[in-house]
């Protein structure tokens, strides 16, 4: 008689360690096999996820800000991709960061985002944002619940050196939206298959991409038996330390022990906690080595890692980054655009490049609309992973060829496990600080912080 194998259950081989599909190795009903865990390590209902997605370089206003009001709204241009989930998001509005202004027009405020900190103009040695990232400061007090305590995604790798034209910041600080403190980023993957390798291998090969995430030799140690990749990658940053100027020399022993972090937060949540397990199917296989050509492909392979991230309940709390600040992407294999995503931004209301800088906004609400699509799709027994989810979408500036910071353009997505009523347009006070709603989501997960940031109370209209 066969018996039932529970997903915690591990095939070993190669260095790897691989989590068995639920519905192909679980027979209803059958007794549990000798020495795995049974229903005591699991949760009877489904956990709440928080999820981080940021938008660079602005958006167009006259096409994002809608007429009307609370659930009677009009769904304007940019926001015609997401009409089918209308009644699935809350569109806030007048949240800004007040320490963003006056500044730089994407380096410093791309890291407070999360946190509200205020980033010191720096040589690149020593980093400061001013405050530890919402996700980070979840992660941290909620992390030892799931294998991974947190997931960082993104497409672009990180970008060094000091933007002197632009104001004296070191271009780092637009490669990150999660921080681990004041000083300290956390490394984002932006490799499909090291991503996947978060998830599904063990915790002996721990898989953070290097600088050059299309390093032959990173690629193949990721199919050697019992390699290290952190000290793979390591070896790399040092001789890139090594070989740099001054200007160019970030933290890196602070962003070493960042991703030695990792290492150590996965063997500490190795131990078994009770989670939530879905009798449904998300079918993704392991991707190739390397990054994909296409662009699209490249996004949405990394959106499918972010899904089964929550969907396997290896994590609750994640951030994707559809850009890095001033974001260099070539946007041509969109019909009827020529050039790449930061360049167009400045469009200079020259018409025909403002209709292209449109269309890359467009393309990426299209991305958050598949997201969405996808997770409201998944039953967690009579909940979607949406309605379990609150997922925030948006970014550091309300107009991107202008740099305007105020009112920015901001969506929650999701209910909260009926703790959000979406559908509606919710108009906060001006200048109200965006970490009032971090305030609210943090409550949300279970976590009762009386302030955060430069919060000045609980944001109040989401329920």
């Amino acid at each position: 008689m066969s018996r039932r194998i529970p997903r915690r259950t591990l095939l070993r081989g190669a260095g790897a360690a691989l989590a068995l599909p639920w519905l192909e190795t679980m027979a209803p009903g059958a007794k549990p096999a000798a020495g795995t865990a049974g229903k005591e390590d699991r949760l009877s209902e489904p956990p709440l996820r928080m999820a981080f997605m940021f938008l660079p370089n602005g958006v167009r206003p006259a096409q994002w800000t809608p007429k009307g009001d609370g659930e009677d709204y009009e769904i304007t241009h940019h926001l015609k991709p997401l009409a089918p989930f209308q009644q699935d998001f809350l569109l806030l509005e007048n949240l800004w960061n007040k320490n963003s202004v006056g500044r730089n027009g994407h380096w410093p405020k791309v890291p407070i985002w999360l946190s509200g900190g205020y980033v010191q103009r720096t040589t690149a040695d020593d980093l400061d944002t001013g405050a530890i990232s919402i996700d980070q400061l979840a992660a941290q007090k909620l992390g030892h619940l799931t294998r991974l305590p947190s997931i960082e995604l993104g497409h672009e790798p990180p970008r060094t050196g000091i933007d002197v034209a632009g104001g004296g910041f070191a271009r780092l600080y637009g490669s990150f939206i999660s921080w681990r403190d004041r000083h300290t980023p956390v490394p984002k993957e932006i490799v499909p298959q090291l991503a996947f390798d978060r998830l599904f291998r063990n915790n002996r090969s721990p898989v953070v991409s290097s600088v050059n995430p299309k390093d032959p030799s990173l690629l193949a140690a990721l199919q050697r038996d019992e390699t290290s990749v952190l000290d793979l990658v390591m070896e790399r940053a040092k001789d890139l330390k090594r070989a740099g100027s001054a200007s160019d020399r970030v933290r890196l022993d602070e962003y070493f022990e960042s991703v030695r972090s990792v290492e150590q937060r996965l063997e500490a949540t190795m131990r078994p906690q009770k989670r939530w397990i879905n009798e449904g199917k998300f079918p993704l296989e392991r991707p190739g080595a390397g990054i994909p050509q296409s662009h699209a492909e490249h996004v949405k392979l990394m959106l499918d890692i972010f899904i089964l991230a929550f969907w396997t309940d290896s994590t609750r709390i994640g951030t994707f980054m559809f850009g890095d600040a001033q974001s260099p992407m070539d946007y041509s294999f969109l019909e009827g655009v020529r050039g790449n995503f930061h360049g167009l931004s400045h469009h200079g209301h020259d018409v025909a490049t403002e209709t292209m800088y449109g269309k890359i906004i467009d393309w990426n609400i299209e991305q958050l609309a598949y997201f969405l699509g996808r997770i409201k799709g998944l039953d967690e027994g009579g909940s979607s992973l949406l309605d379990n989810s609150m997922i925030m979408f948006g970014g550091t500036l309300k107009d991107g060829n202008s740099h305007s910071v105020e009112d920015l353009p901001i969506l929650l997505a999701g209910k909260g496990k009926g703790t959000l009523r979406p559908g509606r347009r919710v108009r906060a006070p001006e200048h109200t600080p965006i970490c009032n709603l971090y305030v609210e989501m943090l409550r949300r997960m279970g976590l009762e912080e009386k302030s955060f940031g430069d919060s000045t109370g609980p944001l109040q209209g989401l329920a």
